[in-house]
């Protein structure tokens, strides 16, 4: 009887597997299935890149991504920096529907790896692993292959390797938050100043050191891919510069003309960072920090925050949600945590832009 239900378990895996592999061929082979959506801007600017060609450009993107299965007239462009194409290349490499579903694993496996660095010190290993599963925003960001798990993962491991006193691997960390840097901007100042005052100048090498080897290997493929990027950012400024943020909402209410209202928020998150760095500079404790900077870089940023960026949240969310499991008082904020999802559903499901 014990051998039977031991073998119980390892039956169900095999049987898994094989229903696994028969879905993995039904996406390979049928395109319509779960098309390809923002994925496409890293796969096609991967691939222009490998062979030396503007992975900015509009008109070679745009063939690339219809060839790959996404239905649209306009390019989806890779506004990210060019270090951000040491990811995208490995992609580009393969061919568009295995690299999709590549995209996907890389992606689960990132936001799980968040999940398990972010609440390493919940009592309750399963909660940092529900609170990412359950809140939209992670189903969006993997739906949509969107490249911010990345970003969600460089903070976590940030997190990780500082409370170690791994400063240079921290370092590195930062270099997947600096794909989308302006999601958490006051991070750079704050690992700058935390570096001079608190003497943690390895934390700065190894994002120098990790961005220079990032930037260095797209640069190896396409010599111009800095002038290329600049030139694009100029010349057609990115339409992300519209999406929901208080700057976006101030230009609405005082005239769309008006651009310098989009960074008046940073303003006031910079006004914040240096209130908060110089009551706290001396017992600066990135375990409690990081989740506030994260939350108030994000509600500020200028632009770019659209409905998949918001996974960055799970930095604070779980940081609070595993304070909330100690306490017992967890029953108003996951009303409030059901609430909030239902409302970012509703507004998904109404096509709300």
């Amino acid at each position: 009887m014990k051998s039977s239900r031991a073998l119980l378990p390892v039956v169900g895996l095999v049987a898994c597997g094989f229903l696994l592999v028969g879905q993995v061929r039904t996406l390979l082979a049928d395109p319509t299935v779960w098309p390809p959506d923002d994925y496409v801007e890293y796969w096609a600017a991967g691939r222009l890149n490998l062979e030396g060609k503007n992975p900015y450009s509009a008109e070679l993107l745009l063939p690339l991504e219809r060839d790959a299965g996404r239905d649209t007239d306009e390019a989806v462009m890779m506004w990210n920096p060019p270090w951000t194409l040491a990811v995208a290349m490995p992609l580009g490499a393969l061919p568009a529907r295995v690299g999709q579903l590549v995209w996907f694993l890389v992606g689960l496996a990132s936001l799980g790896a968040s999940a398990y660095l972010l609440g390493e010190a919940a009592s309750r290993k399963w909660l940092p692993f529900a609170v990412t599963f359950t809140f939209l925003p992670t189903l969006i960001v993997l739906q949509a292959g969107q490249i911010t798990f990345l970003v969600v993962l460089g903070l976590a491991g940030f997190l990780w390797c500082v409370r170690r006193g791994h400063g240079f691997a921290a370092g590195l960390a930062c270099v997947l938050v600096a794909v989308k840097p302006h999601l958490v901007y006051l991070l750079w100042p704050a690992v700058a100043l935390d570096a001079v005052v608190n003497r943690r100048a390895s934390v700065l090498l190894g994002g120098v050191v990790g961005g220079a080897v990032a930037s260095g290997i797209a640069v190896a493929f396409n010599p111009d891919v800095f002038g290329q990027y600049f030139t694009e950012m100029s010349e057609r400024p990115p339409a992300q510069w519209v999406s929901l943020t208080l700057g976006t909402v101030l230009r609405a209410i005082f005239g769309a003309e008006r651009f310098w209202l989009q960074f008046v928020p940073v303003i006031l998150g910079l006004a914040w960072f240096m209130v908060r760095w110089t009551n706290h500079r001396k017992s600066w404790n990135w375990n409690d920090e990081l989740p506030r900077i994260v939350l108030v870089s994000f509600v500020t940023s200028p632009y770019g925050a659209w409905h998949f960026d918001l996974v960055v949240l799970l930095v604070p969310l779980i940081h609070r949600a595993v304070q909330l499991s100690e306490t017992g008082n967890w029953r108003v904020p996951l009303a409030l945590f059901v609430g909030m999802n239902l409302a970012m559903l509703g507004m998904n499901l109404a096509q709300v832009y």
